[in-house]
């Protein structure tokens, strides 16, 4: 079993930052990609940000130039710093993490999700 504990959402300005924070533990053999999507109310989730394993991040449209994303693999973290945030950034931030287990298998994680909500 793997598990991803998120922290660090809340309610911000406009203009405002926020950094996200992940935490992977469980029956983990290694991790590959890693990183954040987020669902707003009525719309489908999408991508925020994702990390390869080697460092090599991948950004959402609607995100880039404003959130950066980090990892450390040796402690199977995962950083979202979020900066000039907008009202259209208010959403459920889920982590994300594809695990390769204990036994060689390859799946797909999430967390519970950390609310975000930016005001104006």
């Amino acid at each position: 079993q793997v598990q991803l504990v998120e922290s660090g959402g809340g309610l911000v300005q406009a203009g405002g930052s926020l950094r996200l924070s992940c935490a992977a533990s469980g029956n983990i053999f290694r991790i590959d990609d890693m990183g954040w999507y987020r669902q707003a109310p009525g719309k489908q989730r999408e991508l925020v940000a994702t990390m390869t394993r080697g460092g090599g991040p991948n950004y959402g449209d609607s995100v880039k130039g404003r959130f950066t994303i980090s990892r450390d693999n040796a402690k199977r973290t995962v950083l979202l710093q979020t900066n000039s945030l907008e009202p259209e950034d208010t959403a459920v931030y889920y982590c994300y993490a594809k695990v390769i287990t204990m036994s060689l298998k390859l799946d797909n994680y999430w967390g519970q999700g950390t609310q975000v909500t930016v005001s104006s």
